[in-house]
């Protein structure tokens, strides 16, 4: 979950796999530059040109462009490496983590890696100095040496990257900055954990793969909700075969977000309100897509290969804006274009079928829906309930507590995690930490990164074109094929 606050540069459509956009990709973001301005580019930063511009209106027109645009990018280029699949980290005994991006999330998580046993915090960055000052206090009040402080301009990350002394780079930026960063520490030797999403481009996603089996880092999605209590007991017992065999799931991101979004001090400057003017589909799918697709061991086992997604009018924060944002305020000058509500439809080389789910414009409580039903049953959340053959016949809900025993052994040696989100954000880093300390393979890699966040540029083409089914890559050039390890692990000897 990415809080940070600092504004995006305008993103632009880029024809798939083409020299220009390797040159926007060279490009540095202007956190100043786009304030307050209105985007009217409606397939932004997609590395997908066919559907440029365009109306709703026409969009039905748009479907064989949409079609070939998505074939063209999901055709899986040479391999300049070898897989990350696998692939373990260097054991070590003390983990350098350098922290880049100290908005909200930045800021909450910070501590999380100072409570981790073996690991130090050795630089931070943000290009706001009071706040790159504060992270820096936190870590000499953990006890640790002084971190050193990254906050000449929005470039500095860049010589926090260069740094000898750092494994591990932790970006928690705007979602715009999230490519070029990860991109940056890759080139400089150091494995990197992105929020979410890992980037906004399908160009980007092949890239950064491309980068990940060169460079031989692990570059990686930190999904911390893959590491919630309940996803974490659904995905034993699915791989136990308690469901039987898994026929469909369902995830979501429907989280308000209207009074955040228009708060000018939670995201600094409207960085995330603008991605409502630019795209019409799933801005934000991993929250939802990732724990669905542990269950079903995507790129284990299986893999997705194709979505169609529709979505609503966009309403939602235009009625915000009207009932709450006083005349003159910068806010009037944008149009929003992207669906107060999307759904999308997954399926999978086995048939499965995944439903997701994206609305922050429209007031309802939280969910991430996180369903998951097989042969013999089914779980669904928020609130969480389950219905399993041949304990249940009676047609109602059962409750989900009785099955506590299928706990994964984090949450068994942690049974009261500090930090946010329930535990899950400390569990997450507590791991990954772990699996750099003792050389294993992590949990997830750069090929899931990339699956979770290919809906964000193909629900738009999808939306755009009445729902016309797209290709999604095959990010690992076949070794999906190949059973694997993954999040379900058995607790390691330290």
């Amino acid at each position: 979950m990415n809080d940070d606050a600092r504004p995006v540069p305008e993103p632009q459509d880029i024809p798939p796999h083409s020299g220009a956009a390797d040159e926007v990709n060279r490009r540095d973001p202007s956190r100043r530059s786009v304030l307050w301005t209105t985007a009217g580019v409606a397939g932004a930063g997609l590395g997908l040109g066919a559907l440029g511009g365009g109306t709703a209106s026409a969009a039905g027109t748009d479907a064989p462009a949409a079609v070939a645009a998505a074939e063209a990018v999901a055709a899986a280029p040479p391999r300049k490496g070898r897989t990350m699949a696998g692939v373990p980290f260097e054991r070590r005994s003390t983990v350098r983590v350098g922290i880049i991006g100290l908005g909200n999330r930045g800021d909450s998580m910070i501590g999380l890696f100072l409570a981790v046993p073996g690991v130090r915090v050795v630089a931070v960055c943000d290009p706001f100095r009071d706040k790159a000052e504060k992270a820096a206090r936190k870590v000499t009040a953990a006890g640790q040496p002084a971190p050193a402080v990254y906050a000449k301009d929005e470039h500095d990350y860049e010589n926090l990257c260069r740094r000898g002394d750092i494994d591990f780079v932790y970006v928690a930026t705007p979602w715009e900055l999230h490519f070029p960063m990860a991109k940056t520490a890759m080139l400089n030797g150091k494995h990197v954990g992105v929020e979410c999403p890992i980037a906004m481009r399908l160009e980007e996603l092949w890239q950064l793969v491309d980068l990940s089996e060169r460079t031989r880092r692990h570059c990686m999605q930190l999904e911390n909700c893959c590491y919630g209590k309940n996803e974490m007991r659904v995905l034993r017992m699915a791989h136990a075969g308690l469901f039987g065999e898994l026929q469909h799931g369902a995830g979501a991101y429907n989280h308000d977000l209207r009074e955040l979004m228009f708060d000018p001090d939670y995201y600094e400057g409207p960085w995330r309100r603008l991605w409502h003017t630019r795209l019409r589909g799933d801005l934000y799918p991993n929250h939802g897509f990732g724990p669905v697709a542990t269950y079903m061991d995507v790129n284990r086992g299986d893999r997705v290969v194709s979505i169609s997604s529709v979505g609503t009018t966009a309403l939602g924060l235009a009625a915000y804006r009207e009932e709450h944002m006083e005349p003159g305020d910068p806010s009037w000058k944008e149009s929003y274009i992207g669906a107060d509500r999307t759904i999308s439809l997954v399926r999978t080389a086995k048939g499965r079928v995944i439903r997701l789910e994206h609305d922050v414009s429209s007031p309802h409580p939280y969910s991430r829906i996180n369903s998951l039903g097989g042969t013999r049953g089914v779980f669904e959340d928020y609130p969480p309930r389950i219905y399993l053959e041949p304990a249940n016949t009676n047609h109602q809900w059962d409750d989900f507590t009785k099955y506590a025993e299928w706990d994964h052994w984090l949450w068994k040696e942690h049974a009261n995690p500090p930090g946010g989100h329930g535990g899950m954000d400390y569990i997450m880093v507590f791991r990954l930490m772990q699996c750099m300390r003792l050389g294993l393979v992590p949990d997830f890699d750069v090929y899931d990164a990339a699956v979770w966040t290919a809906p964000v540029p193909l629900s738009h083409l999808s939306v755009k074109a009445q729902g016309v089914p797209l290709p999604i890559p095959d990010f690992t050039r076949g070794e999906w094929r190949k059973a694997r390890s993954g999040m379900d692990s058995e607790k390691p000897a330290e």
